[in-house]
């Protein structure tokens, strides 16, 4: 099998490829230099030259508060890359799967969204992530649409690195303690798509690490596991001010894992743990 991958110089398309080519699935993983998902006919030639079974599409704009001010350029990247990279998956007849987002939904209340939910964004990059889930949907049967949140992996900026760097010149840090949610380990979502794209189990799914905490409680055990001493004040989301508006609730619900025999990610804090191993040893503190 032949997987091929977009945006392999983030942190997800990083892993995918790492994963893929651990199990001996040959990985053709690109970023913006080899192929401009904005640009049809690149994503056309490209692709087709490749000629994969499938494409794992984790390139995407998520500078959330910067994608308020460039509504048109996030659009392009999100919405028209992701239905560029579905029309060629259905010229081809290939799977497709899609990286999606907590943000698709308005993020109010305190239940656990499921995977078929209304989807009500609040949002310029939740609103262009969610264009993406309907192009890939109207385009293709063929498809996964893999929400996560809260992202954190090895290549690439990330909540756990900005703290960590923070830590460096400050002995207080701020950080909102109203928003909730599930930290997602890039290496352990790498495993589960890598599983994923070999079946024919399409549909939509939500897939971060279990357990649920706010920003505030994250913060306090990326200090506590790597051994920082730090004064983290809880604030809330109006006190801390943001361009764009985050979801209060983005607790998600995996239960469609495990009904379609998949295996869910470890608990938040196991992969925090294994993580900050990881930097420790990189010296990135």
């Amino acid at each position: 099998m032949k997987v091929f991958v977009t945006g392999v110089k983030g942190q997800l398309g990083y892993d995918v490829v790492n994963e893929l080519e651990k199990r001996g699935i040959e990985a053709v993983g690109v970023d913006i230099q080899e192929m401009d998902i904005t640009d049809e006919e690149s994503v056309k030639r490209v692709i087709r030259e490749a000629a994969p079974d499938a494409v794992i599409h984790c390139a995407a704009y998520t500078a959330v508060d910067a994608a308020e001010e460039n509504e048109a350029l996030c659009r392009r990247v999100n919405a028209d890359g992701a239905r560029n990279i579905a029309v060629v998956c259905r010229e081809l007849d290939i799977k497709m799967i899609y990286i999606s987002t907590d943000y698709v939904f308005s993020g109010e209340g305190e239940r656990f969204w499921e995977p078929e939910d209304e989807r009500a964004p609040k949002s310029v990059y939740g609103q262009t992530k969610y264009e993406g889930e309907l192009a890939v949907q109207s385009l293709l049967d063929k498809y996964f649409i893999v929400r996560i949140a809260w992202v954190f992996g090895v290549n690439g900026k990330n909540f756990v690195k900005t703290m960590l760097n923070l830590s460096k010149n400050h002995d207080t840090l701020t950080v909102v303690n109203d928003q909730f949610g599930s930290p997602t380990y890039t290496y352990d979502l790498a495993g589960l798509l890598a599983d994923m794209v070999l079946t024919e189990k399409y549909g939509v799914y939500h897939a971060t690490n279990e357990g649920v905490c706010s920003w505030y409680d994250f913060a306090c055990a990326i200090f506590k596991e790597a051994g920082i001493e730090m004064n983290v004040r809880p604030v809330s989301t109006e006190e801390y001010g943001a361009k764009a508006a985050r979801p209060a609730n983005s607790r998600m619900s995996k239960d469609k894992l495990t009904e379609n025999g998949f295996e869910r990610l470890p608990e938040w804090q196991d992969a925090l743990k294994r993580y900050i191993a990881v930097l420790k040893e990189q010296k990135f503190f």
